[in-house]
């Protein structure tokens, strides 16, 4: 067992080595029964739990993943996108019962009916939305400002309320169709003071450069915790905005490499002029340069390193943040401890992503070289007709078939690729890193009541948030 922070000490309370199996008392009708007995704890090695403190297991295999997420992925494509409601259904489903708290695993009652009515009542509630407000918009901004541009840029920002009325709508779904030991959990209303908020703090966050990064990060995800029940309990969010600065350095140090390095060589020692011949003098330059010479064109290779930097400082800061949040959250004497490991992370994205999107690639390329002798480098071009155009006398319109049954196949495979090497190994690693300290607290949680939802997840498909589960 690892050790327990001295805040988690501080809430926890007082703990009871003799306490009996956590038994959340269920008061709802017969669809609550007790999930101990379906499904019973795993007798895995990786389990460590005490009466202090539980281990959280991830018990899913890639493979099995790999033909559900191919699967209905092929289902979803062939009833032209309709059966994706039920392929993220099944997809959580399995997510979810692979993540163990204590070994007894969470639950996804999602109903992918309920998901597709839905989304067709939120479609027409946002076609209504954006047609009149973005109208009123781009009439007053044509009207006070008489231009496309800015008139087109403000019709965007309208859409901003709704893309955080969306996500918090989202999460409040998903919480309320998540059980654990039988028990659901649940997220108040409050979408639009969300939005609110989440303008505000991105108004300031871009007001002072990003400095106040951090106080947006806690703000924001104080207001969704404070909000968040599992049964009776009612979750905390423990701490300060100012403690999730330590996370932001490696941030803030690829900011400082990047400035510094494009003033060295832009501004103060410029490599080149800058001009209409920049690119063909920047080649004459690094071939006649010495290799030691400080001031040479290698130095621009500083840049694609800060860049570099600055995409590891993101996902650090953005895991390091969530350990930290997590290591504060409380509800009713239990508590959190994560040891994510934000390098872990970075290389689960690198590593991931760097497979998802070569097969995307190496795809396109496939595709492309296999409609030259199916279409031909003309036909490419050419509009309607049904006569071949190329040396393997294939119909125009079959040829057109097969390229887009290869497209779609294509980006089909990327999406299961994603799922099997980015997905699943980070929710393998927020599950395994999770603790939950003084679990004998969690005998007096009763259970809540069923949130309903007209819309559900409506807003979030519509806008394609949330796209992967």
């Amino acid at each position: 067992m690892r050790p327990v922070s001295p805040w988690q000490k501080a809430s926890a309370g007082p703990t009871r080595p003799d306490a009996p199996e956590p038994k959340p008392t269920l008061a709802n009708g017969p669809e609550n029964a007790p999930a101990q007995a379906a499904w019973p704890r795993a007798d895995s090695p990786a389990t460590t739990n005490s009466p202090d403190c539980w281990d959280t297991e991830f018990v899913g295999r890639r493979g099995a993943l790999f033909w559900l997420a191919l699967k209905t992925g092929i289902l979803s494509v062939l009833t032209l996108g309709i059966y994706r409601f039920w392929m993220k259904t099944r997809l959580r489903r399995w997510y979810w019962s692979a993540i163990r708290p204590g070994g007894q695993p969470l639950e996804y009652v999602g109903d992918p009916i309920e998901k597709l009515l839905g989304f067709f009542i939120a479609v027409v509630i946002l076609a209504f939305y954006i047609g009149i407000v973005n109208l009123l918009l781009m009439f007053a901004s044509f009207s006070l400002f008489q231009g496309n541009a800015v008139a087109y840029l403000i019709s965007f920002v309208g859409v901003i309320p709704i893309w955080f009325y969306a996500r918090y709508r989202a999460r409040r779904y998903v919480l309320g169709r998540t059980r654990w030991q039988g028990v659901r959990f649940g997220l108040e209303p409050g979408a639009w003071g969300y939005a609110l908020r989440a303008l505000v703090h991105w108004g300031i966050t871009i007001l002072t450069l990003g400095m106040l990064w951090p106080r947006m990060t806690f703000a924001l995800e104080k207001y969704k915790t404070d909000r968040t029940f599992y049964g009776s309990a009612k979750l905390h969010q423990g701490g300060a905005w100012r403690m999730l600065y330590p996370a932001a350095i490696p941030v803030v140090v690829a900011i400082m490499v990047l400035f510094l390095g494009g003033v060295w060589v832009l501004w103060l020692d410029p490599v080149v002029p800058v001009g209409a011949d920049m690119f063909a003098t920047i080649d004459d330059v690094f071939n006649e340069a010495g290799q030691n010479d400080l001031n040479a064109p290698q130095r621009l290779f500083l840049l694609p390193l800060a860049l570099l930097l600055l995409v590891y400082g993101a996902v650090h800061y953005n895991a390091a943040s969530t350990r930290i949040l997590a290591n504060h959250k409380t509800a009713d004497g239990i508590a959190l401890f994560s040891h994510l490991r934000p390098t872990r992370v970075f290389g689960i994205y690198s590593w991931g992503n760097t497979i998802s999107y070569l097969a995307l690639v190496l795809g396109l390329v496939g595709l492309f070289l296999l409609a030259i002798p199916l279409i031909g480098l003309d036909g490419l071009l050419a509009i309607g007709g049904d006569s071949p155009v190329s040396d393997m006398n294939v119909p125009r319109w079959m040829a057109i078939g097969i390229l887009a049954l290869v497209y779609f196949g294509v980006f089909l495979m990327w999406s299961v690729l994603s799922h099997v090497f980015v997905t699943f190994p980070l929710m393998r690693h927020y599950a395994q890193t999770l603790q939950i300290v003084n679990p004998a607290a969690l005998t007096a949680i009763n259970q809540r009541a069923r949130d309903e939802f007209a819309e559900a997840e409506g807003y979030a498909e519509a806008l394609d948030l949330g796209a992967a589960i």
